[in-house]
């Protein structure tokens, strides 16, 4: 891709930022790289400001103040962080958001995924939701984790290592089946 490429606005995802306790600043600078549109919490704000990152968003349940100029702010009422922030970005025609938090529940997201493409990074993790039949390359020992239940499951490439843990058996294609619509999934980044 050439150095003159032209983004439009929604065509790459928004970035949620929830939380940056234990998220490597690299990997953050490679999310920002499309100058998507950033939402995040009054508590996190202060963080991205102080690293100089321009937030669009900030999602409030109050009279905070606002850490930079020209930032928007979305009211939350009742409503959870997260479902305020996916729906905002589902109503206004998002396809996909990238998510930085600190801790994951997959029922904070399994209601989103017929709406947005929604991936999540804690850590060193990257989550995300996979069909059945899903199957993508990995080299051989990555490892692999099931992060909600999967009732008929049928794996290749892969070795049960424990509970929910496997690890890829070759360089090459991995994949699984399973009676739900969808399960989660995490590998390392």
């Amino acid at each position: 891709m050439s150095s003159h490429h032209i983004v439009r606005e929604k065509q790459e995802p928004a970035l949620l930022v929830l939380g940056l306790d234990s998220f490597a600043h690299e990997m953050l600078g490679q999310l920002l790289e499309w100058s998507p549109t950033i939402i995040t919490t009054s508590k996190t704000a202060g963080v991205l400001s102080a690293n100089g990152i321009k937030i669009d968003w900030v999602i409030s349940n109050g009279n905070e103040e606002i850490v930079q100029s020209d930032v928007k702010m979305m009211s939350i009422g009742g409503e959870h962080f997260t479902d305020a922030a996916l729906e905002f970005l589902a109503d206004n025609e998002y396809s996909a958001v990238n998510i930085i938090t600190d801790k994951f529940t997959a029922e904070d997201y399994g209601h989103f995924i017929d709406k947005l493409n929604v991936v999540i990074f804690i850590g060193n993790k990257k989550i995300y939701a996979v069909s059945p039949g899903f199957s993508k390359w990995k080299p051989a020992g990555d490892m692999i984790s099931l992060l909600s239940p999967a009732t008929g499951l049928d794996f290749k490439g892969l070795n049960l290592i424990d509970n929910q843990t496997y690890q890829t058996t070759s360089d090459g294609f991995f994949s699984l089946h399973f009676n739900e619509p969808f399960v989660f999934i995490s590998e390392e980044i």
